[in-house]
């Protein structure tokens, strides 16, 4: 196409030479997953897209590109007049859509008109996603991770996010994931993303560490709440070495009551939780939970979970675990100046 460049790759350094790299597919398909960065200005609605896709199928084929040619123009004239409307006459976008075909190369040849110098990617979004498969699936991953590890309740994710504001290299898979990863660790105002979009946002991230410097991370599983941690990233955490806190069992219990305070106050949410657990309560034991519930007797109820059904997966876990330990990180509470002391003291034993 005249005046539109074509690029071939979608890895973090090409994305990066653009001034905007533009999604042009509906909103659902965005919220799904996209490429870092990605701005969304979609020529179809998601409403748009499905009339004209029903009236292809069902009706006619002319019929349904010449309604979806007058979206496309009328969503286009959009974007310039509030969006783009005040980019500069240097701007270098770069547009996709799902595999770089009739969305994406129509925007393209309005912007390229402009006088904008515009490119298009190749193969659209599944240029991107295979670009994401091949670094988390079949790649090695060229870094170092040192993991934080300890019993439920010993504020490894806190500990984490001390050690980012101190400048070490950290990743928070909870975050990513919107999980605290047990079974209580779903958060009720903001779901899972997607699969594919956490290995999205999971990849830009990585691809902004320093090889050189270790990374770290919390020991988790395999799985943080339904989101899979991919094998290239899991093959490292399964060798990295481990520093471990750890805390007694009451500091523990104090910290999870203050962690979990939503579930605490959600009684159908917490009844729920307890249904699901591994080793199936009986009823008495529920309803012996249930009491100290209603007399707000949380920590205790947090002591009881730790010691049927947290301590003892964790115990199990640890007797198979062959990952070297860099030391244990002994700490007397779980309260804001207890994490501080802890992140110093790991930052000093990883050398950060």
């Amino acid at each position: 196409m005249a005046g539109i460049e074509i690029l071939d790759r979608a890895d973090r350094e090409s994305l990066a030479a653009f001034d905007a790299v533009i999604d042009v597919r509906s909103p659902s398909e965005f919220a799904a997953d996209h490429a870092p960065g990605a701005i969304n200005l979609p020529v179809l609605s998601d409403a748009e897209r499905a009339e004209i896709g029903t009236i292809y199928v069902q009706e006619d084929r002319f019929k349904a590109r010449l309604r979806g040619a007058a979206y496309v123009a009328t969503n286009v004239a959009h974007h310039l007049q509030t969006a783009l409307a005040d980019r500069p006459g240097g701007f270098r976008p770069l547009i996709y859509c799902w595999r770089g075909g009739m969305r994406s190369n129509a925007m393209a040849t309005i912007l390229a008109q402009v006088g904008w110098r515009t490119s298009v990617l190749a193969g659209g979004y599944m240029t991107w996603r295979r670009h994401v498969t091949a670094r988390l699936y079949d790649g090695a991953l060229p870094f170092r991770l040192v993991l934080i590890d300890g019993y439920t309740g010993s504020g490894k994710t806190e500990v984490l996010h001390r050690l980012a504001a101190r400048g070490l290299q950290t990743l928070d898979l909870e975050g990513l994931a919107a999980h605290r990863g047990s079974l209580f660790g779903g958060l009720a105002d903001r779901p899972q993303p997607a699969q594919k979009m956490f290995e999205s946002q999971l990849l830009g991230l990585l691809d902004g560490f320093d090889p050189a410097r270790p990374v770290v991370v919390e020991a988790e599983s395999s799985k943080v709440g339904q989101r899979m941690v991919p094998p290239a990233l899991w093959r490292l955490m399964l060798a990295a070495p481990r520093v471990e806190i750890v805390a007694s069992a009451e500091a523990r219990a104090r910290y999870l009551v203050r962690a979990y305070h939503d579930i605490a106050q959600n009684r159908p949410a917490l009844d729920e939780a307890l249904k699901r657990l591994p080793t199936p309560p009986g009823r008495k034991r529920l309803e012996a939970w249930g009491e100290l519930a209603d007399a707000g007797r949380f920590e205790d109820l947090a002591l009881a979970l730790m010691d049927l059904h947290y301590d003892p997966a964790y115990r199990r876990s640890s007797r198979t675990d062959q990952r070297p330990s860099l030391g244990a990180i002994e700490v007397a509470g779980l309260e804001p100046h207890d994490l501080e002391a802890a992140a110093d003291r790991i930052a000093a034993l990883i050398g950060e």
